[in-house]
């Protein structure tokens, strides 16, 4: 549950969520709280054999991606995001990595020499790894507290059969402190109960039943599954923004790399109703690079830089280049005054590509910038 938020908009009367059918478009019903929201998606294991650390080695959250790359040379690299080391093996000389698999993630099993890095160092290495089964787990239900259900749901709860509470995939739009779109989640849920909720009066619909008035406000329990779970990392970020968009810059600038990539992934997928739109070319940029210690901080200052507090204006090369051709908020020729741009030289100029070759991101950000016709100077 996020906490005081909710409970403050909920004395004000305020709709915080909206559950929406994605497939017809009405909406099942408006809450004021939600909970089961912040989770974890479903994570592949590894035990990495004959484990050979580089420097200090590993432990805790590696890296927001990990490159595992064999040295056959006839495969290409598998990547891990969002990885965590577990330690050691008990009573073995493996270690024990998590992660979330993309389609290039690793196979079941390998045997042959890999070298594993995160982008900007190598690891270590192993012999070959396998997958193991983690344990066990359920995941909490997702509850809509304080929920005004719309007319479909009440029909839906009126005839409260295994096919009818069956609710298919829906959209939950999350909306900030001043009513503005601030993420929408998708989900597959079917209702699991529902009762009278602690923040509504009158007659209640006990748990299965569906007598309530009009006026009446439940809680609904759901079962089912985030399509993409929000991460607990997230979870302060989330708050923080829920109150609205930061209003200076650099907000960020304290959060650990993690933070950091949680922060820019919300920057990326927030609802933005002034996308589409330019500025006249022309412009002037100052991009403020005092924390541009890694990959997320070179993107959010940029983003800032170009869009304001909390502004998106890339999260690779290739987003870059998209936004330097219009559409997201700058129109070229532009200027950019870079402030600062020692630290991201030491810090980014030789970082790995996936198969573990060095390359200079600093420098490549540059050659965008000037093929697009921004004109840059580094101070």
């Amino acid at each position: 549950m996020m906490s005081g938020v909710q409970e403050k908009e909920a004395r004000r009367g305020r709709t915080r969520y909206r559950l929406t059918d994605t497939e017809r478009g009405h909406a099942w019903g408006d809450c004021a709280e939600a909970e089961g929201l912040f989770g974890q998606a479903w994570r592949e294991t590894y035990e990495l054999f004959d484990w050979v650390p580089e420097g200090a080695g590993v432990l805790g959250w590696v890296g927001r991606e990990v490159w595992w790359v064999p040295q056959d040379g006839a495969l290409d690299p598998w990547l891990l995001e969002d990885a965590e080391s577990l330690g050691p093996h008990p009573g073995t000389d493996s270690l024990v990595l998590t992660g979330l698999d993309d389609h290039l993630g690793p196979p079941e099993d390998h045997r042959g020499t890999v070298l594993l890095h995160d982008g900007r160092r190598l690891l270590g290495s192993c012999r070959g790894f396998t997958r193991i089964l983690p344990p066990q787990r359920s995941d909490p239900p997702i509850v809509l507290r304080g929920l005004t259900p719309g007319e479909e749901l009440r029909r839906v709860l009126a005839t409260a059969t295994r096919r009818t509470l069956d609710l298919g995939e829906a959209a939950l739009e999350v909306r900030d402190d001043r009513g503005e779109p601030f993420a929408e989640l998708l989900m597959w849920v079917t209702v699991s109960s529902w009762r009278p909720s602690a923040l509504g009066s009158g007659p209640g619909s006990g748990s299965g039943s569906a007598s309530a008035s009009p006026s009446d406000l439940i809680d609904l329990e759901l079962e089912g599954k985030l399509s993409a779970p929000v991460p607990e990392h997230a979870r302060p970020l989330w708050e923080r923004w829920l109150a609205g968009p930061p209003q200076t810059t650099g907000t960020w600038a304290g959060l650990d790399t993690r933070q950091r990539w949680a922060w820019l992934d919300h920057v990326l997928t927030r609802p933005r109703p002034d996308i589409g739109v330019d500025r006249p070319a022309g412009q002037a940029y100052e991009l403020d690079g005092r924390h541009v210690t890694d990959v997320p901080g070179l993107w959010l200052a940029l983003g800032e830089a170009v869009n304001g507090p909390g502004g998106y204006f890339g999260a690779n090369l290739d987003a870059l280049d998209d936004c330097l051709g219009g559409g997201f908020g700058h129109s070229g020729p532009g200027t950019l005054l870079w402030h600062d741009c020692a630290v991201a030289r030491e810090h980014l100029s030789r970082v790995l590509t996936p198969d573990g070759r060095p390359y200079d991101l600093f420098g490549a950000v540059l050659e965008v910038l000037a093929e697009s016709g921004m004109r840059f100077t580094l101070a």
